[in-house]
């Protein structure tokens, strides 16, 4: 008789772990990538805005997805609802999805634009000269930015806790 490797419950688990890896994992590297940017080449910033929102959704939207639906099956064939640590995830799911849509898509667009006009007004000069309207945008997605990881390890620490 042969054993499978894995429920199927354990299959979906795996999928729900790889799909936060894959979504969010690009998130923590982005930071890196504005800093050295804005100091190697700020030419290329409106390039880095548009690539940032181009992975939004083409790969953190589905990834969400896919964690979200993980989620509810294990939610629900481990009858977990009742439990903080899925109500916090849950929350936390809507919550990063919301601001992918309402925050970061159009202030990553918006940044990419300013980044490109001002690049452009630069053209000439040794020194690109942005505008306090695109510090502005780039300090307000840092910001959130930097909070929706915090909420991304916050939840990643609670789903932890709870499986050990």
């Amino acid at each position: 008789m042969v054993l499978p490797l894995a429920s199927f419950t354990e299959v979906v688990l795996g999928i729900h772990v790889t799909a936060v890896v894959i979504a969010f994992g690009v998130t923590f590297a982005y930071p890196f990538f504005f800093i050295y940017g804005m100091r190697l080449d700020p030419r290329h910033m409106g390039w880095l805005h548009r690539v940032e929102e181009r992975i939004g959704k083409a790969l953190i939207a589905p990834g969400l997805a896919v964690v979200l639906l993980a989620g509810i099956y294990l939610a629900s064939k481990e009858h977990q609802w009742s439990h903080f640590y899925v109500q916090w995830g849950l929350g936390a799911a809507l919550v990063l999805g919301a601001l992918g849509g309402a925050f970061f898509a159009p202030n990553e667009r918006r940044a990419a634009e300013l980044a490109e006009r001002d690049i452009a007004a630069s053209a000439g000069s040794k020194e690109v000269a942005f505008s306090p309207e695109y510090l502005a945008v780039y300090r307000r997605i840092s910001i959130v930015g930097m909070l929706s990881s915090l909420l991304i390890v916050v939840t990643v620490l609670l789903m932890a806790l709870h499986a050990g």
